[in-house]
């Protein structure tokens, strides 16, 4: 019996283990929307609102599951919809394949309606792997090699079907002169670098005496031989933002997140330190590590493309976290914990008593690290977290600790906003039997958040468990932009870019069949969230928060951080004025050549600061 070309793409997906499908519908893959029909909607097309929410769900099922995601769309305007996504996967080394139509081979380079050269336009974002499909017989090769190479190099591939080839009789390559067959799969693997250069890191971590460890996404599987390392060489660990959820924050020597958006415990370790580790983390930002001349330096990373930036490192292996650190192991020198573990298990303890101090600071109408604060506690251990960019993603980093199951993620290096409301979506896709929070700003929630309920008022009935939690910071600013405002030109806010609208989100949740609250006194906050976890249905909180509190810099004293959002709440200009300067000196970090040392305020030689 004979297929359509449009059959056996979705028959080779569903080879490939694909489930589901993120996706817009249009004219351009009409041919792949009638085989889906003949299919009985295998693998599963799910319909978001827009094709770019379609890509961001696909990166957050990915991201959730650890499989690719797939997403596709129409020609023209739904292929160019789906790049801001695709670039947040290809930026966060995510697998994702886009499958996107375009228009009849006939019509090509004719200027005809919606035509888009897609190959240039995806050029850079599927840099990887794009291809066009001009004839059947480059099937399955060109399905088979998105798929493997979105794997095998964690990026984004795309596949190009002009919406007449899609209608076309499926013929198989045949055993002849330019045909390319192809098979399914890619087997796991996990390289290992070679024994003389483990010995040479081994050399560099036994001869150190204050060891910091920085372990990012890639470190996510190498959990129990991070925390033998760690006893081994008596180190404290910090987290890049993507790989919070790689180590739990109830073990003492975590440190938590590192960063603009990290701790002071995280700073004071790269200060202090006389050698480092890095595993599975691209960090970017050199200047919260050790001075370039401060620290030996060892990283680890499965990626030879991402070995040896950021940091002069003297040793740079290229394998997989979890193999490579069972061979380094047995060659490490138990270190006594001394004085170097002690300070850093009494910094990171007294960073989060800070945080809750922080946290009880009146606000008007509440406190959006209160908010964040009185999740914490109520987290179930297999929860899955996402944040979307700006204020949210500060309280995110420092207020919420990673423990037991739990899972989390944001768009770490495009830092995009909107996808934190699509990222629990595709999340609840990849484990439907689990809790799912989105922490989103009103500018976000806005941009994206609040058409995507819709997709989870279509969907959430499906789910296991059907707890999907937004919970919106509104205070009516656009308030990251509007503190970096302040720090770069000292302007207390432009209101025709900051002010956005109040509106009426837990209502707008209810009017489409979920649930929702306002929430506008604190002592409402914490039965809020148990609502929320105890709802039968998605449910939106609208939280009525301060755009007063100020994201401190973690170079700041504990004292300075402690004082900070009471000072500014309570309008000391004296104090406020300092507040103002540490958000500067924020901004200030990220300059070349920057940096705070022993001169900073409040700092002293026993990092009580």
């Amino acid at each position: 019996m004979s297929i359509k070309v449009s059959d056996y793409v979705l028959q080779r997906l569903r080879e490939w283990d694909v489930e589901r499908v993120f996706a817009y519908a249009g004219d351009g893959i009409n041919g792949l929307l009638a085989a889906w029909g003949r299919a009985d909607n295998v693998p599963r097309f799910v319909q978001a609102r827009h094709e770019e929410m379609a890509a961001f769900e696909a990166v957050g099922y990915a991201k959730f599951s650890g499989k690719a995601g797939v997403c596709a769309a129409t020609s023209g305007p739904g292929a160019i919809h789906l790049l801001n996504g695709l670039y947040d996967a290809k930026l966060d080394h995510v697998p994702v394949v886009a499958i996107v139509g375009q228009t009849n081979r006939s019509a090509m380079g004719g200027s005809y309606q919606q035509e888009v050269d897609l190959l240039s336009l995806y050029k850079d974002v599927a840099s990887e792997f794009c291809e066009m499909v001009t004839v059947p017989e480059q099937l399955p090769n060109v399905i088979d090699r998105a798929m493997r190479t979105a794997y095998a190099r964690r990026t984004v591939t795309a596949i190009v079907i002009p919406a007449d080839v899609q209608e076309l009789e499926y013929t198989p390559p045949t055993h002849a002169f330019k045909m390319v067959p192809s098979s399914l799969g890619a087997s796991s693997y996990a390289p290992v670098p070679a024994t003389a250069d483990v010995q040479r890191a081994a050399d560099v971590l036994n001869a150190g005496e204050k060891v910091a460890v920085l372990i990012g996404q890639g470190a996510r599987g190498a959990r129990s031989e991070v925390e033998e390392l760690a006893d081994v060489l008596g180190a404290g660990v910090a987290k890049a933002l993507l790989g919070k959820d790689a180590l739990s924050d109830d073990l003492p020597y975590v440190t938590g997140s590192i960063g603009l958006l990290g701790t002071r415990p995280s700073y004071e370790l790269m200060q202090d330190c006389d050698t480092l580790l890095v595993i599975g983390s691209s960090f970017p930002y050199t200047q919260f590590l050790p001075e370039l001349d401060q620290a030996r330096a060892v990283q680890i990373d499965i990626d030879p493309f991402m070995i040896g930036l950021r940091y002069p490192f003297e040793v740079n292996l290229v394998g997989d976290a979890s193999a490579t650190l069972r061979e380094l192991l047995p060659l490490l020198k138990r270190k006594k914990h001394g004085s170097w573990r002690k300070k850093i298990e009494k910094d990171t303890a007294r960073w989060w008593e800070v945080m809750q101090r922080r946290a009880a600071v009146d606000a008007d109408p509440i406190n959006p690290e209160y908010v964040v604060h009185a999740l914490d506690a109520l987290l179930p251990q297999d929860a899955m977290l996402a944040a979307d960019s700006g204020s949210s993603a500060n309280w995110y980093a420092r207020h919420l600790r990673m423990r037991g199951e739990m899972r989390g993620s944001l768009s770490g290096t495009l830092a995009t906003m909107g996808p934190g409301v699509p990222y629990v979506i595709g999340a609840k896709f990849a484990h439907p039997d689990r809790p799912a929070i989105a922490l989103v700003g009103d500018g976000a929630m806005q941009m994206n958040g609040m058409a995507e309920l819709i997709t989870a008022a279509k969907y959430w009935q499906d789910w296991q468990d059907p707890r999907l939690i937004v919970a919106v910071l509104n205070n009516q600013d656009l308030n990251q932009v509007t503190w970096e405002m302040r720090a770069m030109s000292g302007a207390p806010q432009f209101l025709p870019s900051q002010s956005i609208p109040d509106v009426p989100y837990a209502d707008f949740a209810r009017s489409i069949g979920l649930d929702g609250t306002r929430v506008e006194k604190p002592t409402e906050v914490e039965n809020a969230w148990k609502q929320a976890l105890a709802a039968d249905r998605p449910f939106v909180i609208d939280f009525r928060t301060d755009p007063a509190v100020p994201p401190i810099p973690p170079h700041a004293s504990f004292d300075q951080i402690e004082a900070a959002a009471s000072a500014i709440l309570k309008g000391d200009s004296d104090r406020s004025g300092m507040v103002r300067q540490g958000i500067k000196a924020k901004v200030q970090e990220m300059l070349p050549g920057h940096r705070h040392r022993d001169d900073r305020p409040g700092a002293s030689g026993d990092g009580e600061g």
